[in-house]
């Protein structure tokens, strides 16, 4: 089986980068809905959205509240919101819905490519743990205060 260079990137990948790769991923599957929904194809769009609910349930049953409490909740909160709005978009077949979560995503993602270029980071994201359809991620553990990425993910 030949290897791509997509599944290449993401075995040399640290931990910060691949919860990065899990939104892109849910973003995409979010696209598609929203171009299944302009092509009226309902199959599609409910094949897309279950994608990007997948991620989402994923990313939330990843969170460590018994170490990062605050944070960690609060992206909780954040899927659970990411969620709903997913689900609400997809009943009402909204493209507006959709690329409002899309945004949302986006401002996340964007916060964890920051710290995917934090060298402490890099070097510090464990990866022992991974599953057959989805790898498990981590942000870099806990650091002194004053420095960010607490260890929110098992």
């Amino acid at each position: 089986m030949e290897t791509t260079y997509q599944q290449q990137a993401l075995r040399s990948a640290n931990g910060v980068e691949l919860i990065v790769a899990l939104y892109d991923g849910a973003i995409r599957f979010l696209y598609r809905a929203i171009q299944a929904v302009e092509e009226r194809d309902e199959i599609d769009r409910r094949a897309a959205v279950k994608r990007a609910l997948d991620v989402l349930m994923y990313l939330q049953a990843r969170l460590r509240t018994d170490i990062a409490g605050g944070p960690a909740a609060a992206l909780a909160d954040f899927y659970t919101a990411m969620f709903t709005m997913t689900l609400e978009a997809s009943h009402a077949e909204s493209r507006e819905g959709f690329e409002e979560v899309i945004a949302c995503l986006r401002n996340v993602r964007d916060a964890w490519q920051i710290v995917a270029q934090d060298p402490e980071a890099q070097e510090i994201a464990p990866r022992e743990m991974r599953s057959a359809t989805l790898p498990v991620v981590a942000p870099p553990a806990t650091r002194p205060a004053g420095s960010a990425s607490p260890n929110w993910m098992a």
